[in-house]
């Protein structure tokens, strides 16, 4: 039994599917997972996959890439090599399965599983109905794993998130107790201030606090500036080191983007600067002790936007840093006393 699994988005969404990949995985010989190339490296981590291949989907990567013959015929190419005996298509609410449900069943895979509120035709072989067959008002790690099992996959452990190989980063952090900050985010709606970034790490660091500030190759300059005098590891981690660093941490300060589900996949409270521009009850991180800051009822709720649409980005810089520390270090003393 080969089983192709796709979750065509980033990092955090496919981080997302980790229990719903396990239990294709214990119902399967081989699992394959198909996705986009920003959530490639996450999907290298998840327990129970056994090959990785990337295609970037023009219905689902931003910015969009061109759909031509060609970038069919490579995804054909791609999943005829492969040849799978069935595929699982994981989306979010706002996704339809049926682009790569067709593209799939032009390469001749004989069983397709999807959650879609359009009519599917011969395109799934298994259909979830969203609002029928499942609430869309549930966290996504739920959503995967209900369509894993309406494929025929029970689950077979916990529902929490899960990642393997997190490398020993001794050398990269301090020894002892510190926090992560991480300031950036995918999404610019999703971001907290910078200025108040730097003004929590000061807070922290004059509260006795290590500090370590995490970001990508993209984000230098961002972490250089809210780092100040506080360990800068901006663009120095690949996702598996960045998971290391998460581990070793006490808490994670973070917006709504993929290192929040990489510290929730490696066990690390989270205080979670969220955004509502998505819902919180679908996308707040998942299984660990979390504390979610910002107005979950700003006029910009649910409107998915990239780009805040509101003067002021109101929903998050109405939370202060002192609001920020204080609940970081609330957090860190409820994880230890539920620990003793």
């Amino acid at each position: 039994m080969r089983t192709l699994v796709a979750r065509l988005d980033s990092v955090g969404d496919v981080l997302l599917s980790g229990a719903a990949v396990r239990a294709i995985a214990a119902g399967s010989d081989e699992v394959w997972m198909l996705c986009g190339p920003q959530g490639a490296p996450a999907a290298e981590m998840l327990p129970g996959v056994d090959h990785v291949v990337t295609w970037s989907a023009p219905w689902i990567v931003a910015p969009a890439p061109d759909f031509t013959r060609e970038s069919a015929r490579e995804l054909l190419s791609i999943v005829e090599r492969i040849s799978p005996d069935a595929a699982v298509i994981l989306t979010s609410f706002h996704q339809s399965p049926l682009p790569l449900a067709a593209l799939l069943r032009l390469a001749g895979v004989p069983r397709i599983t999807g959650t879609s509120i359009d009519y599917a035709g011969s395109l799934l072989d298994v259909r979830l109905k969203p609002g029928e067959d499942f609430p869309e008002d549930q966290p996504e790690a739920h959503r995967a794993l209900r369509i894993a099992e309406a494929a025929g996959f029970a689950p077979v452990d916990s529902d929490h998130l899960a990642v393997t190989g997190v490398p020993d980063v001794s050398g990269m952090v301090p020894e002892g107790r510190y926090t992560v900050v991480h300031p950036g985010a995918t999404v610019p709606a999703r971001e907290w201030p910078a200025s108040h970034h730097e003004s929590l790490v000061a807070e922290l660091t004059a509260r006795g606090r290590t500090v370590v500030v995490t970001g990508t190759p993209s984000e230098t300059a961002l972490t250089a500036r809210v780092a100040g005098s506080a360990i800068d590891l901006g663009g120095r981690t690949s996702l598996r080191e960045l998971a290391g660093v998460l581990a070793g941490a006490d808490a994670v300060v973070v917006g709504n983007t993929g290192p929040a589900h990489l510290a929730a996949a490696v066990g690390t409270p989270v205080v979670s600067l969220f955004s509502p521009v998505v819902s919180a009850e679908r996308w707040a991180p998942w299984g660990v002790p979390t504390v979610i800051l910002g107005d979950q009822d700003a006029a910009c709720r649910g409107s998915r936007a990239r780009e805040c649409p509101i003067a002021g980005h109101p929903c998050l810089s109405v939370v202060q840093p002192s609001e920020v520390a204080d609940a970081c270090e609330r957090l860190i003393v409820e994880t230890e006393g539920a620990l003793l």
